[in-house]
């Protein structure tokens, strides 16, 4: 089969690669489209490690049909359509998957658009309601809106009855978030978030952040909680290391601050995420309530400059690749 491979200059071309095996439990699937994540930009500088036994193709998601069955499964058919997250792999023609793993993609949505749905949405639903706890009529804060997760969170948070407030960086960004959904919008390149949470909450704060920045963010984060406020840190795209840390407000009230990535759990936490999802998320695609955002689709021809995109944090939603 042909892959997407990284040359020393980390370059990314496509080439021959070994055939996936496929193991008694999972599912052989052509990949018909993945997507890019930000794990992949740092996979590739080799800031990522990459999980034991994962393949070290680029690829959290995919988007395809099923090829072939492991003696095992029982649930799925030959020319199924389905998407699912990876460990690795999914910048090829042909990936394994665990076939708990998979999703049946809804008779509406086109390949490209199943693709958008995995990391993203399992990202949000795990971040906003596993771990995050969000309830009804609760209010959550999310950073990078327009991101594919912010897009995932926005709309999950809606259906949800939850209110949000999103942080976004232009105008273009913010009307974009406002459609899907997001209560009040903030752009962080004019505003000061922590002021306008303030303002938006009253004073009383959020019930849950959302957080990708991380330590640029963290001071401001724990002001903008309310008491029994729970800070999901998801990303550090704005440095890892927080000086002069006053530990009174986790205290005082009571703040819970959780550090989550999706790709490091296990096997077992993923099939339990992915049957969450299934059950109560999946049918608000099928009813069209919800839907997967597409920034833009590329042939994996394109793959460098679809890279270069998110790399310039141009993307509005999910970039798609798809798959020849």
């Amino acid at each position: 089969m042909k892959a997407v491979q990284i040359d020393e200059s980390k370059h990314l071309f496509i080439d021959d690669y070994q055939m996936p095996v496929l193991g008694e439990n999972e599912l052989l699937v052509k990949v018909h489209a993945t997507a890019i994540n930000r794990a992949d930009l740092l996979q590739k500088h080799g800031k990522y490690p990459i999980p034991e036994g994962a393949s070290p193709i680029l690829g959290l998601e995919m988007s395809g049909t099923v090829e072939e069955v492991g003696a095992n499964v029982t649930n799925w058919r030959i020319g199924d359509r389905v998407c699912g997250l990876l460990p690795g792999g999914g910048y090829a023609q042909y990936v394994t998957i665990p076939s708990d793993l998979a999703i049946s993609i809804p008779d509406h949505l086109s390949f490209e658009e199943a693709a958008a749905i995995p990391e993203v949405f399992l990202t949000a639903y795990l971040n906003l309601f596993e771990l995050g706890k969000l309830k009804e009529n609760e209010t959550v804060l999310i950073h990078a809106g327009a991101s594919g997760v912010g897009t995932a969170a926005i709309q999950l948070a809606r259906e949800f009855g939850a209110k949000s407030i999103v942080t976004a960086g232009n105008e273009m960004k913010l009307i974009a978030c406002t459609e899907l959904g997001a209560n009040h919008v903030v752009n962080y390149k004019t505003q000061d978030f922590k002021t306008e949470v303030a303002k938006i909450t009253e004073n009383i704060g959020t019930d849950v952040i959302l957080d990708f920045i991380g330590a640029s963010y963290f001071h401001q984060n724990l002001q903008s909680l309310n008491t029994n406020g729970r800070l999901i840190l998801i990303g550090t795209m704005g440095g890892v290391k927080v000086s002069d840390v006053n530990l009174l407000p986790l205290l005082t009230k009571r703040i819970s601050v959780i550090g989550s990535t999706l790709r490091s759990q296990t096997l077992n936490q993923k099939i339990h995420l992915t049957n969450q999802f299934k059950k109560y998320a999946l049918p608000l695609f099928s009813d069209k309530k919800i839907k997967p955002v597409i920034d833009s689709v590329y042939s994996w021809h394109e793959v460098n400059e679809a890279h270069t995109r998110m790399e310039n944090n141009l993307n509005i939603g999910k970039i798609v690749i798809n798959i020849d």
